[in-house]
């Protein structure tokens, strides 16, 4: 086979088998990098701002490389692994992550449609609210929930992770991961009043 036609094989592989890989052929992580470090970046830019987020990603990524072996290699999809990597690196910088959501609640003209922070909030806030006011109002609400709340709600809001992903990010039982979520949403609500913090993904009880 050539290098041309290793490398288009080697894209047709699923994270597992590039896991996998990577355990005779290092060179082989780089793969997975490329495939999902933009995304694991603008999480974690979210959630920390783009001073720490470089640092943030190069450190989750050499993580995972370092603990491949224990890798489970029933799992194709190495998302939530890496998610979950990245969270608890964030955890090292709670009190940055509260000092960023209340400079966003301070700032006059924060509009969540164009800050890539709050983005994700911006479809369903009722109309009674200007964006501006619900954005200040959602920074405000991000800060005051606990971490393990905050957590697991932006791991399915900003990571774009299922349920049962979530869980596996966190090493919790997806029932754990649903009550949080409950509780984090109610919160916000309170904290919101009449704008809809539910921009985020609603998903049915299996």
């Amino acid at each position: 086979m050539t290098y041309e036609g290793r490398a288009d094989a080697d894209h047709d592989l699923d994270d597992a088998a590039v896991i996998q890989l990577s355990r005779r052929e290092p060179e082989q992580f780089t793969l997975l990098f490329r495939r999902h470090a933009p995304h694991i970046q603008r999480y974690v830019t979210r959630r920390l701002g783009p001073d720490e987020a470089d640092d943030i990603v190069a450190e989750t990524f050499l993580l995972a490389f370092r603990q491949r072996e224990r890798y489970d290699q029933s799992r194709a999809d190495a998302r939530p692994w890496l998610y979950g990597i990245a969270t608890n690196l964030i955890g090292h910088h709670r009190r940055a992550e509260v000092r960023l959501y209340r400079a966003l609640a301070r700032q006059r003209s924060f509009d969540m449609r164009a800050d890539p922070i709050t983005e994700p909030f911006t479809d369903r806030v009722d109309d009674r609210v200007s964006a501006s006011t619900a954005s200040r109002r959602l920074a405000t609400a991000l800060a005051r929930l606990s971490a393990e709340l905050r957590d697991t709600l932006l791991l399915v809001a900003w990571g774009d992770l299922s349920y049962d992903e979530a869980a596996t990010a966190l090493g919790v039982p997806v029932g754990t991961v649903r009550s949080r979520l409950n509780r984090a949403r109610s919160r916000l609500r309170r904290t919101l009043g009449d704008a809809n913090p539910a921009a985020m993904h609603e998903e049915s009880p299996a």
